[in-house]
């Protein structure tokens, strides 16, 4: 007999079997989980006027500076004109900087000003503590065990942006 979750139990049962309770009850606190993600960073936005659509845009042309206005449609999978809207805000607001391409000069090369950076810090500063808590909590098993769940779940195209984006760092 299995415990449902770990696949433990008698025998040579290694599959994972989950109810589709058990699964509905992930489903909700992954919602409730993201509800908590976003709290903070959400309240820092409120205060200028600034929504979800902003912190990600600044959070992925810090992860990559100089990214192009077309990776960054590519990561965000939002239309042209809704990523145009956020970034004209977020330049009026000296938070990011736009240069034209060196080789090619239709394109858009984003960066993060001094502001942009210190904003981003405290919205990621915010989930990280969050992040930090909720992982100390959980253990180094469950950690590993949840980035395998995460990253498995991931359409093959984000996956990719996800390792380009970790390569980057390490």
């Amino acid at each position: 007999m299995t415990d449902g979750i770990s696949g433990r139990g008698r025998g040579s049962e290694s599959l994972l079997f989950l109810t589709d309770e058990q699964l509905r009850q992930g489903i909700e606190a992954m919602f409730f989980a993201y509800r908590g993600f976003t709290a903070d960073p959400d309240r820092i936005l409120a205060e200028l006027s600034y929504g979800r659509a902003h912190h990600r845009a600044l959070h992925f042309i810090n992860a990559a500076p100089g990214t192009t206005v077309n990776n960054l449609l590519s990561i965000l999978g939002v239309t042209k004109q809704s990523l145009n809207r956020v970034l004209r805000t977020l330049i009026d607001d000296g938070l990011v900087e736009s240069h034209v391409g060196r080789v090619d000069k239709r394109e858009r090369n984003l960066f993060l000003t001094e502001a942009g950076n210190e904003l981003e810090r405290r919205l990621s500063d915010a989930q990280r503590a969050r992040m930090r808590d909720a992982y100390r909590s959980a253990g180094p098993e469950a950690v590993q065990g949840f980035k395998k769940v995460l990253e498995a779940m991931m359409d093959t195209d984000l996956r990719r942006h996800y390792l380009e984006l970790r390569e980057g760092r390490e």
